[in-house]
C-alpha cells in the first residue's frame, strides 16, 4: 500500500488521497510537475491534467526541449548507443556532463573495450570540453570552458568547410587536426547532452554532422535526460500531440514552452496547487516556496517546506513492473520489478485521487 502523510504527519492512504483530491478540486490553476515516472504514471498524470484543466511539465524539460527544438526546426540525424558501439570508428564526445548524465556511457559505447564485434579498439576518439572525464589512451582532447563550446564548434565547422578561423583560445593546429580526424571517419558518431549546450550550439553540432555526410557517414545521438523524460515525452505526444509544458485549462491541450514552464509559473504566482511526481529518486522541486504541494515520491523527506500531502510511491522496475525508455536501445522497453513490493504506483495513486474527486470540473 505505501505510506502517506498530511502536513508531515502520518495518515491513512485513503485519507491522504481524499485530501489531495480536495486540494485539486479547489484549485483554479493546478500544475502537475516533476513527472519522473514510467509510461503508466505519465498517462495517468496527463489524464488528471485533462480532467482538472492543469499544466504538465517534466523536471528535465529544459534540456529535453532544446534537443526537440533542433529536431523540429532544423534537422537531426540520430542513431543508438548500440549502433555506435558496433559500427563507429570515430566518436566526437562534446561537453563535460556526459558521464554524469549517463553513468553507463563507457559501457554503451564500448570505450576501452577489446571485445570482438565492435570498433572500440580501432576508433578515433575526440573530446571537446571533457570536464575532467577519464581519458582513453590515444584520444584527442580539447580543454575549454563549457561557455566556450559554441565558439569551438563554430571554428570546427568552419575548418571542415575549408574556411579560415579567426582568433580563438584553441590553437588553429588543434582545430585542423580534429577536422582531419572527423573527415577520415568511415562511420562517425557525435555524442552530446543538452545539459551542456543551448539550442543554437546543438543546431551547429547537427550541422557539422550534416556537413560531414557530404563526404562520409556521420550521425549522432543526444544523451536523454533522466527520470524517463523521453518516455514521458512519447506518452505526452501520443495522448495530446504535444510535448510537455502543455496546458488543458481551456478544455484542449495547448503547448507553450514559456507560458507553461512550471518553475516560471511558480515564480509568477500563477499556479495555486502542485502535484509533484518523482518515482525514480528523491528529487525535489527547484522552488522552496509556493502553493500547496501534493508529492508522489519515493518516501524520502523533501527539503524546504514540507508538502501538504505526501504519498509514497514505488520505483518502476524495482517495486513494480513498468514501461520506460531505454537510453541504450533508444526505445520503450518493459521492465520487471527487481524487488516487488506492495507500494502504490504513481498510476494507482493518481487513480485513487481521481476516484476521490467525482465532482471536479475542467477549468475554463
Amino acid at each position: 500500500m505505501g505510506r502517506a502523510w498530511i502536513g508531515g504527519k502520518p495518515a491513512a492512504l485513503e485519507r491522504a488521497l481524499a485530501e489531495a483530491a480536495g486540494l485539486l478540486a479547489a484549485s483554479r490553476c493546478p500544475l502537475i510537475a516533476g513527472l519522473g515516472t514510467d509510461v503508466a504514471g505519465a498517462r495517468a498524470a496527463i489524464g488528471l491534467a485533462d480532467r482538472i484543466g492543469g499544466v504538465i511539465d517534466h523536471m528535465n524539460s529544459d534540456a529535453l526541449l532544446r534537443d526537440l527544438a533542433v529536431l523540429r526546426e532544423a534537422r537531426m540525424m540520430v542513431t543508438t548507443p548500440n549502433e555506435a558501439r558496433l559500427r563507429a570508428d570515430t566518436l566526437l564526445l562534446v561537453g563535460p556532463s556526459l558521464e554524469k548524465e549517463a553513468p553507463d556511457l563507457s559501457r554503451w559505447l564500448g570505450l576501452g573495450s577489446s571485445g570482438k564485434g565492435d570498433a572500440a579498439t580501432r576508433r578515433s576518439l575526440v573530446r571537446l570540453c571533457p570536464g575532467g572525464a577519464a581519458t582513453i589512451p590515444g584520444e584527442k582532447t580539447v580543454e575549454c570552458d563549457r561557455d566556450r563550446l559554441p565558439a569551438v564548434l563554430a571554428a570546427l565547422r568552419a575548418r571542415l568547410a575549408g574556411r579560415p578561423v579567426g582568433k580563438t583560445r584553441i590553437p588553429a593546429k588543434t582545430i585542423d587536426e580534429i577536422a582531419t580526424l572527423l573527415k577520415a571517419a568511415r562511420f562517425g558518431v557525435a555524442v552530446w547532452s543538452a545539459v551542456d549546450l543551448d539550442a543554437l550550439a546543438i543546431e551547429m553540432l547537427c550541422g557539422i554532422v550534416a556537413d560531414l555526410n557530404m563526404e562520409t557517414r556521420f550521425t549522432a545521438f543526444a544523451i536523454p535526460p533522466g527520470d524517463n523524460a523521453i518516455g514521458v515525452l512519447q506518452a505526452c505526444g501520443w495522448m495530446t500531440g504535444f510535448p510537455m509544458r502543455t496546458c488543458f485549462g481551456r478544455g484542449q491541450p495547448e503547448h507553450d514552452p514559456w507560458r507553461f514552464d512550471g518553475a516560471r509559473m511558480i515564480a509568477a504566482g500563477e499556479a495555486d496547487c502542485v502535484v509533484w511526481i518523482s518515482a525514480y529518486r528523491a528529487a525535489a522541486p527547484r522552488w522552496t516556496d509556493g502553493p500547496p504541494v501534493i508529492a508522489l515520491t519515493t518516501g524520502e523527506a523533501m527539503p524546504g517546506r514540507g508538502p501538504a500531502v505526501q504519498i509514497e510511491v514505488g520505483r518502476p522496475g524495482v517495486d513494480h513492473d513498468g514501461v520506460e525508455q531505454c537510453p541504450a536501445l533508444g526505445t520503450l522497453v518493459a521492465v520487471a520489478a527487481a524487488r516487488r513490493s506492495e507500494t502504490t504506483s504513481v498510476a494507482d495513486a493518481i487513480g485513487g485521487i481521481m476516484a476521490a474527486m467525482p465532482g471536479a470540473q475542467v477549468a475554463t
